[in-house]
C-alpha cells in the first residue's frame, strides 16, 4: 500500500500557499510588483525593470552530504535562481550565494561555491559575493544550508496576461528530481534504496530555451516545488486553466521508483515528473513537445 506523502514526512503545500496569501498586503504595501511569480520585479524609470529570486537548495543538501555530491548542489542553486529569473523574460546579470552551518568546513563550501560558479559561467552570470556564516546557536550539529539572490534585467515581462484558450503548453525535459521533493524521497529511501544519476542529478539551466523563444512564449514555467500543473496555475489568468497530457513524455527512472511508494496524485502534486520548464505559445514548432492546452 502506497502510503507515503509530502505532509507526513513534514512538509504542507498547502501551509506554504497560505504565507503567501497572508504576506501578500504587507509586501505589496512596499510597491512590489510580481508578488507570487517566480521573480519580482521592480521599474527602473527608462522603461526597463530589475527582475530578482531568491530560493535554497533545501533538504536535498542532507542527502548530498552524504553522499559526496555537494557540487551538485552548488549547480543547483545557481541554475534554480537563474531559470526563476529567466521565466519573466529577464537576461540574468548576477548571483549572490549565501553558506550557514553549524560548523564551516572549507572543503564543503568550496563544492558548493565551485559547482554554482560552473553554471554561472554557462549562464554568462557573474557571482559577486554574498556570505558564509558560523551559526552553531541556530543549526545543529552536522546542519548545512545553501540560498542565494539572482538579479536580471528586462524590458518588456512577461506575464502570462496574453494566454488564450487554445494556446498550447511545450514540456522540456528535467534531468531528475532536481531540487525539490527531497524530503518526501529521504522518507521513501528509508524504505527502499535509489541510486540511479537522476536522484541527485543538478537542477538543468534552461536559459537557452528562454532566450531562444523569447518574443514567441506567453508565459514561462520553472517547474519547482509544486509540480506541472501546481507551477502552471501561477502564470495563468483568471478563468484559463491547463488540460494536460501525462502520458505525453517518458519519466525517468527515479519517478518510477517513487511510484512504488507515493500515489500519483501526489506525485504530480509534488515532482516535476520529467518536465523541469513550460512554455506556453500559440502554436508549436515541429520538434516541440505539447504536454497541454489551455481551455
Amino acid at each position: 500500500m502506497k502510503e507515503q506523502s509530502y505532509v507526513a514526512a513534514g512538509v504542507s503545500l498547502a501551509t506554504a500557499g497560505s504565507v503567501v496569501d497572508r504576506l501578500r498586503a504587507a509586501v505589496e504595501s512596499t510597491g512590489a510588483q510580481n508578488f507570487g511569480a517566480f521573480a519580482g520585479l521592480h521599474p527602473l524609470g527608462d522603461g526597463r525593470f530589475l527582475a530578482a529570486s531568491t530560493d535554497g537548495v533545501g533538504t536535498k543538501l542532507i542527502l548530498a552530504r552524504q553522499r559526496g555530491r555537494l557540487r551538485e548542489c552548488g549547480a543547483d542553486l545557481a541554475a534554480h535562481c537563474i531559470n526563476d529569473v529567466a521565466t519573466c523574460g529577464a537576461e540574468p546579470l548576477m548571483l549572490l550565494d549565501y553558506v550557514a552551518a553549524n560548523t564551516i568546513e572549507l572543503d564543503e563550501v568550496a563544492e558548493l561555491v565551485e559547482g554554482a560558479a560552473a553554471v554561472c559561467r554557462e549562464a554568462g552570470v557573474a557571482l559577486v559575493g554574498g556570505e558564509t556564516a558560523e551559526l552553531p546557536g541556530i543549526y545543529a550539529d552536522g546542519e548545512l544550508d545553501f540560498a542565494g539572490t539572482c538579479v536580471g534585467v528586462v524590458e518588456d515581462p512577461l506575464t502570462g496576461a496574453a494566454i488564450e484558450a487554445g494556446d498550447v503548453v511545450v514540456g522540456f525535459a528535467s534531468a531528475g528530481l532536481h531540487a525539490n521533493g527531497f524530503t518526501l524521497v529521504r522518507r521513501v529511501l528509508e524504505e527502499d534504496d535509489y541510486d540511479g544519476d537522476d536522484l541527485l542529478a543538478p537542477t538543468r539551466l534552461y536559459l537557452d530555451v528562454a532566450r531562444r523563444l523569447r518574443g514567441r512564449a506567453k508565459a514561462f514555467v520553472h517547474v519547482t516545488g509544486g509540480g506541472i500543473a501546481g507551477n502552471l496555475e501561477r502564470v495563468l489568468p483568471a478563468g484559463r486553466s491547463a488540460e494536460l497530457d501525462w502520458d505525453a513524455w517518458e519519466r525517468p527512472p527515479v519517478f518510477h521508483w517513487l511510484a512504488r511508494h507515493v500515489d500519483e496524485d501526489e506525485l504530480r502534486r509534488v515532482f516535476n515528473l520529467g518536465i523541469g520548464w513550460c512554455a506556453i505559445v500559440a502554436e508549436p514548432d515541429h520538434d516541440e513537445n505539447v504536454i497541454g492546452r489551455i481551455a
